[in-house]
């Protein structure tokens, strides 16, 4: 791994006490005196004062209401409508492509700029995005528009890794646990009730989706003025950070790191760092998981891009109060925020059983997707549509998990954004061959068997990789006890003696 000196390790991220790669905290090795002698660390200062709290706090604040998109789960009964008048064919091969191919081509710009810009300007972009979204949903009447308003629902997209990571550019390490299951909280608890509000809208208060689509219009808007009030931080992961450093240390310390001034911060950590994510694909534990992410992903929000497609396609209501979108939203993030929180109770040997375990989930998920093909029952769509999201959710904190404890919190972030990359390549491949009118133009049915074949192909490479696994473990643990079983014989053997002769009296020495 990137060695890191004693300068970056006394003032990286303002730690009194270094963090482990789960965030939690751990004994800190014994402090030079010299830099004991200074003042408190900022950092410190910030822990025992708590003035994060505030800047914590308003970052839920914020990320609760920049959920608040009632109209969101009704999108595509909304340009299926009369009010809007496009075809379903359009929908599925023009204007939902669109989607994947801006996500991708603004995920690595964003990615980078966030850190670099410190994280709020992003924001500020994801929420101007968000205002565009359904500015253009509620004016346009193009095609072309439509398929702008996608362009900036993939910026809206691209940018929530600003959002993620943002809350612990703000916080002592020794918080980031804590801190990272608030700001998670605060996003599903708005997923849960924009949703909810928009099924009441909709089916209690007979609100028309252009209405709905105006009430979202306003939140984003508020959202867009809240983004303007967030703080700025004081350091980021990656870029900043010798400025930053410089401007917090003393004397002292920077005379600990003059030797280090003569070599630049992106040749000795960010080079460093993309140089040993060739380290990655070395360990099998870090392998699977990264597949596993790019894979499953992919084949995941392909799923989530079009089901409101296939849900208008088996049941194509007259009426908007019986379209339950929103309904089925809610339930199923709220599966995915149980399944998320039980994943992180379960206790087996990840090194034996992933591949099994993944294997499995992933032959259910195939099912899901066969049974959601096929039927023709609208109930069966939305209980099969909600298991399949909670089975991803399941295994998404265990992937974070068993990728983050191996590795430095910088290299970390970086491998998460190689994963989403590749998946998102990967999803955008897939789009074009089979939804884009460029390509196979299949109908929505026609889709989701293709998706319950890409699962299925996965569910048979895991359960195929974990069979091999399995078999290894137990036949090295066999020839381990097949070697301690003779090592006993020959120990308790008389043949060679304390004196070191055999039975017959020879000597048994060279």
């Amino acid at each position: 791994m990137v060695e890191v000196s004693i300068c970056s390790e006394s003032t990286q991220d303002g730690e009194e006490q270094r963090a482990d790669r789960n965030g939690h905290a751990v004994e800190d090795v014994a402090p030079d005196p010299l830099i004991l002698e200074t003042k408190e660390d900022p950092e410190a200062q910030k822990l025992k004062s708590g003035a994060w709290k505030w800047s914590v706090a308003y970052l839920c604040f914020y990320g609760f209401v920049v959920q608040l998109k009632p109209g969101e789960p009704f999108i595509t009964p909304y340009l299926l409508s009369t009010e809007k008048n496009f075809t379903r064919a359009q929908v599925t091969n023009e204007i939902n492509p669109v989607l994947s191919y801006s996500y991708m081509a603004v995920l690595v710009p964003v990615f980078l700029l966030t850190d670099y810009l410190r994280y709020k300007p992003l924001l500020i972009l994801q929420s101007l995005s968000h205002v565009s979204v359904w500015l253009l949903l509620l004016l346009g009447t193009s095609l072309l528009e439509m398929q702008l308003m996608e362009f900036f629902y993939g910026i809206t997209m691209a940018a929530r890794v600003a959002y993620s990571s943002y809350i612990f550019s703000l916080v002592p390490a020794t918080v980031y646990q804590r801190v990272a299951s608030y700001s998670r909280s605060s996003v599903l608890m708005g997923v849960f009730t924009s949703s909810v509000l928009g099924q009441l809208c909709v089916s209690v208060g007979g609100v028309s989706y252009m209405t709905l689509s105006t009430v979202s219009l306003g939140f984003v808007s508020f959202g867009l003025l809240s983004s303007f009030c967030l703080p700025w931080p004081k350091r980021s992961l990656f870029f900043n950070k010798k400025h930053i450093e410089a401007e917090r240390k003393d004397a002292a310390t920077m005379k600990l790191c003059e030797k280090n001034d003569d070599v630049s911060w992106r040749t000795s950590v960010f080079v460093g760092m993309l140089r040993e994510l060739k380290n990655v694909v070395k360990v099998p534990n870090l392998r699977l998981w990264s597949l596993w992410w790019v894979f499953n992903s992919a084949g995941y929000y392909l799923v989530l891009f079009y089901v409101h497609i296939l849900w208008n396609k088996v049941h194509p209501a007259t009426e908007n109060k019986h379209v339950y979108n929103g309904a089925v939203e809610a339930a199923s993030t709220l599966l995915g925020a149980m399944t998320s929180f039980a994943a992180g109770y379960v206790k087996i040997r990840w090194n034996l059983w992933s591949e099994l375990v993944i294997g499995l989930i992933t032959a259910a998920q195939a099912g899901l997707l066969l049974l959601m093909g096929t039927t023709d029952n609208i109930w069966v769509c939305y209980v099969a549509y909600a298991l399949f999201r909670g089975f991803y959710q399941f295994l998404v904190p265990i992937a974070i998990f068993q990728i983050a404890s191996s590795l430095t919190k910088e290299l970390c972030a970086l491998v998460f954004g190689v994963n989403t990359f590749l998946g998102t390549i990967l999803k955008t491949i897939i789009t074009i061959i089979v939804a884009d009118k460029r390509g196979l133009a299949l109908n929505v049915h026609s889709q989701f068997l293709i998706y319950f074949f890409y699962f299925s192909l996965l569910t048979v490479v895991y359960l195929s990789c974990s069979a091999w696994v399995i078999m290894r473990h137990y036949r090295s643990e066999r020839g381990a006890v097949g070697r301690t079983e003779v090592a006993l014989a020959a120990e308790l053997s008389p043949i060679a003696t304390a004196t070191g002769e055999e039975h017959n009296g020879t000597s048994v020495k060279a």
